[in-house]
């Protein structure tokens, strides 16, 4: 491909999930030329929250109040963590940022600024978090309060029962009722999506033929609890026009992914980037990366061969574990897929997991990734900088077992905006 027909950026981001699009938005706010690539699966799998951190220490399952306060702990206790490679103002700064666009671009975040909220999940379980879905906030105060509520389950929706939900949480929460209705004008299909349901919620009419069926169930609840279905792009007027329809205020429970929250995300991220000059270069994939003399790298990225020509200052890699394909796994070690940078792993397979699956320590394989210096650029195996403009960022990073510590997004976005603020330093 000829240099009139190579693209050129100052920075490209690799991977499409919380910490690909962070970085991509605070990436175009400090007026950089961008792009990014990579495929939509991994955020589709998002349950709409944003934590910030939930958990700590996670082998006494302690559940944080005060995340800012988890925070000090956990860098005192894990040095190793990304989060400890920034200061919490930047954190702090991050999210602002974050949930500005967010908003402007139609979806708003919910949050006590120096506390977590707990939330129901569609096990019946509740979790802490930090950020919650406009569509999921009435049902914070709800499980707070222990309001009579209503649960709706809907015929054909597989993974998710109000009546499980209910009877998980009665001994603490008695006052729940549950109906159990068919979707207007899928009650003919055996199994309904909620994407399905979602996308003909934005309609009025749709809106008032659940009205109709719902209304029946209420008796004495004073809000109603709906699996995660209330719309996609339309969702204020969704909430709002059922609220009205059943004379009460109503709020969401995530369903098991892919969901729609999910999708709200990924699909307000696209418009929203795009709307600051951001390319995104959808379900495509980096083919084969070149640095050329620590100045710049040249990119082939395509389905499957290659399409575009990429150039760029500066790269951050945002791919993700295994299921984002960041990380491989064969049957001796755990690769990193693009730049064959070294992971920080235990010596031998038999050393991945724990005997009890259930070790209250976790598995060593969660903490395995890519080692950093302070300014997020990923090691190679002499320990220093693999490149001069080469960082990392999101769950592709070592000693962080998010899942546990109930810290993904946080860890993405903190990490985003560590790496673009730091390329902003150094390619000066």
């Amino acid at each position: 491909m000829s240099d009139s027909q190579t693209k050129k950026y100052d920075l490209f981001i690799i991977g499409a999930g919380v910490a690909g699009m962070a970085a991509t938005l605070f990436a175009a706010n400090r007026g950089l030329s961008c792009a990014q690539v990579g495929l939509t699966g991994e955020i589709n799998f998002a349950s709409g929250f944003l934590d910030l951190l939930g958990v700590h220490p996670v082998a006494e399952k302690k559940v944080l109040s005060d995340p800012w306060a988890g925070i000090d702990s956990l860098v005192h206790d894990i040095p190793d963590h990304p989060y400890a490679r920034l200061p919490k103002e930047d954190i702090q700064a991050a999210f602002e940022e974050l949930l500005t666009f967010l908003k402007d671009s139609g979806l708003t975040y919910h949050r006590r600024m120096n506390r977590n909220s707990a939330v129901l999940t569609s096990l019946g379980t509740t979790k802490p978090t930090y950020c919650v879905p406009h569509t999921m906030w009435n049902g914070v105060a709800a499980l707070e309060k222990k309001l009579p509520c209503l649960f709706i389950d809907v015929r054909g929706l597989k993974g998710f029962s109000a009546r499980q939900i209910a009877a998980a949480l009665q001994d603490d929460w008695p006052d729940l009722t549950t109906g159990r209705i068919s979707f207007p004008g899928m009650d003919h299909l055996n199994e309904v999506y909620p994407e399905h349901m979602a996308n003909a919620l934005e309609l009025p009419e749709t809106r008032e033929k659940l009205a109709e069926v719902v209304r029946p169930h209420i008796h004495d609840a004073k809000i109603v609890g709906f699996p995660a279905i209330l719309g996609i792009y339309r969702t204020y007027e969704v909430v709002s026009d059922f609220e009205d329809l059943l004379g009460m205020p109503i709020f969401e429970i995530p369903t098991i992914p892919p969901s729609v929250p999910g999708i709200r995300l990924r699909e307000t991220f696209e418009k929203g980037l795009r709307a600051k000059g951001g390319e995104y270069f959808s379900q495509n994939r980096v083919l084969n990366v070149r640095a050329v003399d620590d100045r710049y790298f040249e990119l082939d990225i395509g389905r499957k061969t290659v399409e575009d020509c990429i150039q760029a200052r500066g790269i951050i890699l945002a791919s993700g574990r295994f299921i984002g394909g960041g990380l491989y796994a064969d049957r001796q070690r755990i690769k990193e897929t693009i730049f064959d940078l070294p992971i920080d792993q235990p010596d031998t397979r038999a050393e991945w997991h724990r005997r009890n699956m259930l070790d209250p320590n976790g598995h060593p394989v969660n903490r395995a990734g890519l080692e950093i210096d302070d300014a997020f650029r990923p090691l190679n195996r002499s320990h220093r900088p693999a490149f001069r403009t080469l960082f990392a960022a999101g769950s592709i990073l070592a000693h962080n077992d998010w899942k546990r510590l109930k810290c993904g997004a946080g860890l993405a976005i903190a990490t985003a905006f560590g790496a673009v603020e730091s390329f902003m330093r150094i390619d000066k």
